[in-house]
């Protein structure tokens, strides 16, 4: 029996951090600046929105959904008396 392609929990970070990048490379390049020890790791994966899925694979009609579905997130995650964010001040 093995515990499956991922790390033991032992050997895991606890922290991550989400970069907004053009490209992989300028991924690398951030995270050469992370100033960790020698033989640490650090992975870089790649988070996609609906608008980065052709329509082929995410149609128009699941994407309007997704989005309905987020706007009711970001709705029921603000505090009750917040105003909206396009009336908040900055």
């Amino acid at each position: 029996m093995t515990d499956g392609p991922f790390a033991e929990t032992k050997e895991l970070l606890a922290g991550f951090w989400m970069i907004q990048v053009k490209s992989r490379a300028e991924a690398i390049e951030w995270a050469s600046r992370i100033p960790f020890s020698e033989g640490e790791v650090v992975e870089i994966r790649p988070v996609f929105e609906t608008e980065d899925f052709p329509a082929e694979v995410m149609p128009p009609e699941e994407k309007a959904r997704e989005e309905t579905l987020r706007a009711a997130l970001e709705k029921k995650a603000r505090p009750q008396n917040s105003l909206p964010a396009e009336i908040a001040p900055p």
